[in-house]
């Protein structure tokens, strides 16, 4: 009936079946259907081709790996994840559809960042990462691994018939109320595919300096940083420490119509009305430096570069400050001062530095304590010192003691911590002679800069995080 008609059918409860098709007034299909189901029938329209391609997915073993290649998601896959479970034990008996929808749902519902599928020798461990750390969540048996990984590379547009070498796709959908983008890879360990899966909520995210967590002081700096006309402004900070966020704000501060902004990103992670935006494709020869030279072709007042990886990248960038474009850009570095000795390490001679650069935004996300369970309780003699407090003094600190708002975690979100070096005559001087990131952090400090630790040791003390919290930060500053 499926190939007779061209349809599809993707849902069922005990009322209703829910049908894709290529012909949804052929009322012969849906008589057929009511009749043999005994069912309602909803139809969703679909295109021709991708409803074949379907069907060669679910009954042609033969032909699953071309048509996998070749499918289409747009028009199936929102329908498709259209299930909704009730929980998690529901789950392991579910068909894979049901299994995939709730994975996807239940990590939204819970703030995760990405979702860790990780086969062993007799298990599939599933893990979310919230808050900056990784969950376990459940435990399926490794029997349902292949058809979960078949799903997921199909909503993926990937091969499903490779398993030895590792992929990368990407899913766009609506689930729920929000507008999607799972950014999916695929890496063979021993006892399978491990997936990993980013999750790019588009809906829920909205890009403004009250969300970041910055202080009047650093707002203040960050302003007189980001009025000069040209220049380098560096975002730095390891992996997962809001960079992105940061750099999408300021954009978003500085998108007018009197300026060309343009960016060159992997991948784009949220798209900006107004502003220009370039995806990597290193497969087809574009890197961040290729892009870059071609959009200074484009008249651009303002260039975002995701991230400044190589030499050639660093020197480009740094000539295209100079000859009066104001450039964004991040490194991984762990603190402001070191930035700068990086670019040098780089390849960047330390005069072009010295004239090109006009601030450096190192920062750490760091957890909140959870409201509904936040709990005052006397410091100790040992974390008094540790805060450099008086000891002979009371101090009341705050944690969270773990609820069902937080999963016994005792933290719900996380907030950004910001050192911000901007630079000065006394820097650029430094700089030009090749002075090391111990110079350059005492003519900040000198000039007011906060460090990383600081800006935690405020919000330990005004309970906004926790002792714990602050001790890692403290790791890299000493």
């Amino acid at each position: 009936m499926c190939e007779k008609y061209g349809l599809v059918p993707f849902e069922m409860d005990v009322h209703k079946i829910k049908v894709a098709m290529a012909d949804p007034l052929n009322i012969f299909a849906i008589d057929d259907i009511s009749i043999a189901t005994a069912l309602e029938v909803e139809v969703y329209i679909a295109p021709k081709s991708d409803i074949f391609k379907f069907i060669k997915i679910i009954y042609t073993s033969e032909e699953v790996s071309k048509a996998a290649e070749a499918l289409t998601k747009e028009s199936l896959q929102t329908r498709l994840m259209t299930t909704n479970i009730e929980d998690l034990e529901d789950v392991k008996n579910a068909p894979v559809v049901k299994m995939v929808d709730f994975l996807f749902r239940n990590s939204i519902e819970m703030r995760a960042s990405d979702i860790h599928i990780e086969p062993f020798e007799h298990e599939i461990r599933i893990r979310y990462r919230i808050d900056g750390d990784l969950r376990l969540v459940n435990t399926l048996g490794i029997e349902s691994l292949a058809p979960l990984v078949a799903r997921i590379k199909i909503l993926a547009g990937l091969n499903i018939a490779e398993k030895r070498v590792p992929q990368d796709g990407r899913i766009m959908m609506r689930i729920g109320e929000y507008d999607v983008d799972l950014r999916v890879s695929i890496l063979p360990v021993v006892s399978g595919e491990k997936i990993v899966i980013r999750i790019l909520n588009r809906s829920s995210y909205q890009f403004g300096r009250e969300r970041l967590g910055l202080s009047g002081e650093n707002i203040e700096k960050l302003d007189r940083i980001l009025s000069n006309p040209h220049g380098i402004i560096l975002v730095t900070g390891p992996t997962g420490s809001g960079k992105s966020t940061t750099l999408y704000t300021i954009l978003e501060d500085l998108n007018t119509d009197k300026v060309n902004i343009v960016t060159v990103e992997d991948p784009v992670e949220y798209t900006l009305n107004g502003v220009n935006q370039v995806n990597v494709n290193t497969k087809a020869g574009l890197t961040f430096a290729s892009g870059l030279r071609s959009i200074l072709r484009q008249d651009p007042d303002i260039v975002m570069i995701g991230e400044i990886r190589d030499e050639e990248t660093a020197k480009i960038a740094t000539r295209a400050a100079i000859t009066g474009h104001l450039v964004l850009s991040t490194l991984h570095t762990n603190d402001a001062p070191t930035t700068i000795n990086r670019l040098v390490d780089m390849g960047v001679e330390s005069y072009l530095v010295a004239s090109s650069i006009t601030g450096v935004i190192a920062q750490r996300l760091v957890k909140k304590i959870c409201p509904h369970c936040k709990e005052a309780y006397e410091a100790s003699v040992h974390e008094k010192n540790f805060l450099c407090e008086d000891p002979l003094k009371p101090l009341t600190l705050y944690k969270g003691v773990g609820c069902g708002h937080c999963q016994q975690t005792g933290y719900i979100g996380r907030t950004g911590i910001y050192e911000i070096m901007e630079i000065t005559k006394a820097h650029r001087e430094a700089i030009a002679q090749n002075k090391d990131a111990t110079v350059l952090r005492e003519i900040s400090l000198q000039h007011h800069m906060k460090l990383l630790a600081d800006e935690c040791k405020i919000l330990v003390m005004d309970g906004i995080t926790t002792l714990e919290e602050l001790a890692d930060v403290a790791v890299f500053e000493r």
